[in-house]
């Protein structure tokens, strides 16, 4: 059962892809959830809070739903290739970010990015924590020796760039009714990343 948080961030949602982010009041969120205005302000300071709020509410839902772990690289290493890896790291973020939920969202923020400062703020959050991960991840790959890269750094830039730029392709796609080709791509994508930065 949800508590009272969880059902104001639910109903806040549902308004937002709805009638968009932009055009949802408070009073409009307290009314669908039966409560007064005032009584929002006990669980949230102001709207942008609770977009925050709500972006770190239903990522966590997803990361759950999706059965990500937290990070242990000897297990994710354990007898896989470098491409076994990306494709397993990778794929579990697809999962993740394909959660109903977390989708509506981010659809909603994608869409008032270029007018709404907090819309903006989370995307910019969600690419510095996926370059962040990326970072760790090939420093441990590097320490593995199971990639090897020139400037770790620039390379999880890139990888998480292109990852990004290949899901936000496919959900282009996905919207505009046509079939997406974006397994394959990654995959040839994730397949020329591994020979390009191979342990010679």
């Amino acid at each position: 059962m949800r508590n009272r948080r969880e059902e104001i961030l639910m109903a806040a949602l549902e308004l937002a892809a709805e009638k968009g982010l932009g055009n949802v009041s408070l009073h409009m969120i307290a009314n669908k959830v039966g409560i007064k205005k005032p009584s929002l302000y006990n669980h949230f300071a102001s709207k942008e809070e609770l977009v925050e709020a709500m972006y770190e509410f239903l990522r966590e839902q997803a990361k759950a739903n999706a059965n990500i772990p937290a990070v242990d690289y000897s297990a994710l290493f354990a007898g896989k290739t470098a491409l076994e890896i990306l494709q397993q790291v990778v794929g579990g973020y697809i999962r993740m970010t394909s959660q109903k939920n977390i989708l509506t969202f981010y659809k909603v923020i994608y869409s008032e990015r270029t007018i709404q400062p907090v819309a903006a703020k989370i995307l910019a959050e969600e690419t510095e924590r996926m370059i962040l991960a990326t970072m760790q991840l090939f420093y441990a790959m590097e320490v593995h020796k199971l990639l090897h890269f020139r400037n770790p750094d620039m390379s999880a830039v890139s990888f998480a760039m292109t990852v990004h730029g290949l899901m936000d392709y496919d959900m282009d796609r996905s919207e505009a009714a046509e079939k997406a080709e974006h397994e394959l791509l990654m995959n040839e994508y994730l397949a020329w990343f591994c020979e390009e930065n191979a342990v010679k």
